[in-house]
Parts: structure tokens; sequence; C-alpha cells
């Protein structure tokens, strides 16, 4: 009897443990089973500002004052930069064709014929012949010194405007450390008015000082890329009108003799 009681005690007892094991086993499972959770690497960069929206908030950020002249710079540079580009795109003639077409109408019609044919071809090289040949009466001296002259004229007219570009590319970064030193005095008056060296205080105008400054020189950098193609365009043309006008006196001396 006494032995019969026991197993039915023990027998219990293992069920209550067995049911403790379970309940204590389930929470486990479940929470392995939470663990694993896939993450979208893409999340993140679909939440990103789009970039003119990152502009307009660094631009606000580096304050409207220095970035609205930096901006202004940058607008004014690139107008007069475009103009001389297309003024010197318009200046480039075909000197070997006018060459040829101005020595047969000399040939044919005289020192006359050859200005209307300067007259009707446009360019700095076609408006250095005629002025030779205003003078051609004169002597060979006389139309070389007249072409040397009217060749600076027409360098000068190429180069006309150029000052204002080299004006913007210096004065942009001027603006952007002009910026700077304004960002560092605001970091330096909030540490003074707070009384503590705080990152959160400091940063507010060391953004601002750095932001102004990376403005600058990107419209400087951006403004000189212009300024160094438009001079070499320059460079360019002046070397074909030397050319042009030593062929050109070349041919009124064939045709003198």
């Amino acid at each position: 009897m006494f032995l019969a009681a026991s197993v039915v005690v023990m027998g219990i007892s293992c069920q209550i443990a067995s049911a403790q094991d379970e309940d204590a086993a389930a929470p486990a499972t479940e929470e392995i089973s939470e663990a694993p959770q896939t993450v979208d690497p893409f999340a993140a960069g679909a939440s990103e500002e789009p970039l003119h929206q990152q502009l307009k908030t660094k631009f606000i950020e580096g304050g409207a004052g220095f970035m609205s002249l930096v901006i202004i710079c940058l607008i004014l540079g690139l107008a007069v930069a475009i103009e001389r580009i297309i003024y010197l795109a318009l200046c480039k003639t075909n000197t070997k064709a006018l060459l040829e077409k101005v020595e047969a109408a000399l040939k044919e019609g005289g020192v006359e014929k050859a200005k209307e044919v300067c007259r009707d071809t446009k360019g700095p090289v076609a408006s250095i012949f005629y002025q030779g040949l205003l003078r051609a009466d004169q002597g060979l001296d006389t139309v070389e010194k007249t072409i040397v002259s009217y060749g600076s004229v027409q360098m000068s007219n190429m180069e006309k405007g150029l000052s204002w570009v080299g004006l913007f590319i210096a004065i942009a970064p001027s603006l952007g450390f002009l910026g700077t030193v304004v960002g560092m005095i605001q970091a330096f008056d909030a540490i003074q008015a707070a009384g503590d060296i705080s990152p959160n205080i400091v940063a507010g105008g060391m953004k601002v000082a750095l932001i102004t400054t990376v403005g600058g020189l990107i419209v400087a950098l951006i403004l000189q890329i212009f300024y160094n193609y438009i001079l070499s365009k320059i460079d360019t043309l002046s070397i074909e009108m030397e050319d042009a006008s030593i062929s050109f006196v070349d041919t009124l001396t064939k045709l003198n003799k």
C-alpha cells in the first residue's frame, strides 16, 4: 500500500516537473523566433533628402547674408564668362579661305573689291584686313602699322570683361573667409554668454564658418575654369590673327611688285 502511494506521488511530481520545463522553454523559443529580423539595406537611403533640398538647407544654415553675396558673384561671373565665350565663338574665322578670297579680289577688282569681301565677312581678322586696305595707297609701312594698331584694338575687345571675372574669382573666397571669421566670433560670443564650452554651443558658429568657406571656394573654382578656358580661346585667336596679318602683308607685297 505504501509502495503504491509512493509510486503515484513520484508520477505526479514528474508530470509537474515536465510541465514546468515546457513552460520555461516556451518563452525561450518565442524569444529566439522573434530575434532574427530582416533589415532593408536601402531603407536609410530612401529617407535621404534630394540634392536640391540639401543645397537649400546648407544655404540657409550658412547664413543668408554671406551666402547670397557668394551666389551673386557666381551668377555675375558666369554671365560675363558665357557672354565672352559666345563672342569668341563668333570671332572664329577661316583665315585661309578669307586670304584666298582677298587675294582673288585684289587680282580681279583691286582694293575696292577686296574691301567688299572684308565687309561681308565677320570677325576680327576681316576687320584688320579692311583697315589695312583703307590705307593701301599710303604704302606697305603704313599698312603694317595700321594692322598692328588695329590688332591691339581687337585683342582688347576680346579681353573685354575678363577683369570682372577675375574680380569675382578673388571676391568669392574672400567672402567665404569673412563668413568664417563671423562664424567664429558668433561661437565665442555664445561661449561667453553661456559661461561654458559645450560642443552644442560651438557647433553652430563653426558650421556657419565652414559652409561659407566651402561655398566661396566652390564659386572661385567654377569661375576659374571658365576664365582659363576664355584665355586659351583668346590665345588661339590672337595667333591666328598674327599669322593671317603676316600672310596679308605678304600678299600685298607680291601684288605691288
